[in-house]
């Protein structure tokens, strides 16, 4: 009796493997380092006062309210003369999104009515293109991302030559002029301005968090520019419903959207996607 020859299995596409748990553990570690240097900025900030032995004024301004704070704002930033740092995060009530963008007054309804409500006591509003004689670095986190025409706000940012990243933790609102004056917001309706030397405690924050950010629609990769805007947003935490709100689009195209870009990638989840899309510099 003969025998039939054995088949050899057919090939299987072996499924991209996500981060190895080492790499998980030290993101992690990194991001829970920032969270508590953040903090203790912050608290640092907001414990410290002058001891008498120092002229008042000679290492840090206190400004209340959001018209003073905003004022403050504008001298420092067109004031540079070199470079200017920041954070940006959600709720911007100082300096209101759609204030800082051109033909503001052609922004959806919505945007005009959560702008006007609050430039009455934040003015004057920023130039969308910045100061033309500093050289930007600016941090926004997911917060930022889900404000009212912040896309359209990073869009002319990076038209102005200005380097943008994104991280997903909480940052605190922070202004850096020619690293010689700090701007750091404590709470709604009040900030602290720290000249030397400890400004240098918020320059060091800064280029830590710079270190550890990723780039915002990285220009040099070869994704369709649609679907770059579509990773961010996901990496950044945001929901379906909000990355839609942002694009313009309704849920159910980004999950089609998504799931084209995991077939792709040759994924099953969106985790090994945005491991897949950070590895291949399509973010």
């Amino acid at each position: 009796m003969s025998s039939r020859p054995e088949v050899p299995p057919s090939p299987r596409a072996e499924p991209f493997p996500g981060p190895p748990a080492s790499v998980r553990s030290s993101l992690i570690r990194l991001q829970e380092d920032l969270r508590r240097a953040d903090d203790s900025l912050v608290r640092l900030l907001g414990s410290w006062r002058p001891d008498g032995h120092e002229e008042p004024g000679q290492f840090v301004e206190f400004w209340e309210g959001r018209e003073a704070q905003a004022r403050r704002l504008y001298e420092l930033e067109y004031g540079a003369r070199t470079s200017l740092l920041g954070f940006q995060s959600g709720a911007n009530t100082v300096a209101p999104v759609p204030s800082t963008l051109a033909d503001s007054e052609e922004a959806a309804p919505e945007e005009q009515e959560a702008a006007g409500a609050r430039e009455a006591d934040a003015e004057p509003p920023l130039r969308k293109d910045g100061n033309p004689h500093a050289a930007y670095r600016v941090v926004v986190d997911r917060a930022f991302l889900t404000e009212p025409a912040a896309l359209r706000a990073l869009d002319e940012r990076l038209a102005a030559g200005h380097q943008v990243r994104v991280v997903d933790q909480p940052l605190i609102k922070l202004l850096i002029a020619d690293e010689e004056t700090a701007m750091v917001q404590l709470e709604a309706g009040r900030s602290m301005v720290l000249g030397p030397p400890l400004v240098r405690l918020a320059v060091e924050l800064f280029e830590s968090v710079w270190q550890r950010s990723r780039p915002y629609l990285r220009e040099d990769g070869d994704l369709d520019p649609t679907d770059r805007r579509l990773l961010q947003l996901m990496l950044s935490g945001l929901t379906d419903a909000a990355t839609a709100h942002q694009l313009g689009t309704s849920p159910r195209t980004v999950q089609r959207r998504l799931r084209a870009l995991m077939d792709a990638a040759s994924v099953s989840s969106r985790v090994q996607l945005g491991w897949y899309a950070m590895r291949n510099n399509w973010v």
